[in-house]
C-alpha cells in the first residue's frame, strides 16, 4: 500500500471522496456486513464501452499489497497502480435526484466521452 507524498512529508491526495459519496458508501458497506474499519470501495479502470474505458466499483475486504488507499470521511478507497494513471485528480460524489441516483467521478484527465456518458477517454 503506498500514498503520494508531497515535500515536508504531507500526503497529497490524488482521488478526493465527497461527504455524501463517503456516507453512502459506507452504508452499503455496512447493509453487506463488511467491517468498515478494514474494508473499503475499490475504484478501477476497466477496458469497456463505446468510448473505451470505463469505471468499475465494487467492495473489498481489504487492499492488494500494491494498491494507493485513500481515506476520506471515514471511507476507505482503494486504487491499483494501472487504474490510479487514469483517474489520478478525480473527485468521487453521490448524487441523488429526479433523473438519477448514483456514485459519479469527476475525472479531470477525461478528453471524451460516449454519449451515454457511461465510457471515456483520457
Amino acid at each position: 500500500m503506498s500514498t503520494d507524498s508531497m515535500e515536508g512529508g504531507e500526503t497529497r491526495p490524488r482521488i478526493e471522496v465527497t461527504e455524501d459519496a463517503a456516507e453512502r458508501a459506507l452504508a452499503l458497506l455496512s447493509e453487506e456486513g463488511l467491517d468498515v474499519g478494514e474494508a473499503g470501495l475499490r475504484l478501477f479502470v476497466q477496458q469497456g464501452g463505446c468510448a473505451g474505458l470505463s469505471y468499475g466499483m465494487r467492495f473489498d475486504d481489504e487492499p492488494e499489497e500494491d494498491d494507493t488507499v485513500y481515506e476520506h470521511h471515514d471511507l476507505r478507497v482503494f486504487v491499483d497502480p494501472a487504474s490510479l494513471k487514469y483517474i489520478e485528480g478525480s473527485v468521487l460524489d453521490y448524487e441523488s435526484g429526479l433523473q438519477a441516483e448514483g456514485f459519479n467521478v469527476e475525472n479531470p484527465n477525461v478528453v471524451s466521452e460516449c454519449g451515454c456518458g457511461e465510457s471515456f477517454r483520457t
